[in-house]
C-alpha cells in the first residue's frame, strides 16, 4: 500500500479509548501515528502497520 502523511489508517486492534483509526503523521522505516479518538501519539515499525492495516482512507 502507498501510505502518505495525513492518511487515516484503520488497524485491526482497537486503542484502549475505543478508536481503531489512526492519522499518519510521519512515514519512513517507522510510522508516527495519532489516535483519532484521544489524540495519543505512538511510533510503530512499518512492518507492523502494513501487517495490521484493515482499511486506508486517503487524505
Amino acid at each position: 500500500m502507498d501510505y502518505q502523511v495525513g492518511d487515516i489508517v484503520q488497524l485491526k486492534k482497537k486503542h484502549p479509548c475505543g478508536s481503531s483509526e489512526w492519522e499518519i503523521l510521519r512515514v519512513g522505516a517507522d510510522f508516527k501515528l495519532k489516535c483519532c479518538g484521544c489524540g495519543h501519539e505512538i511510533m510503530v515499525r512499518r512492518s507492523l502497520v502494513e501487517k495490521n492495516t484493515k482499511n486506508l482512507k486517503k487524505a
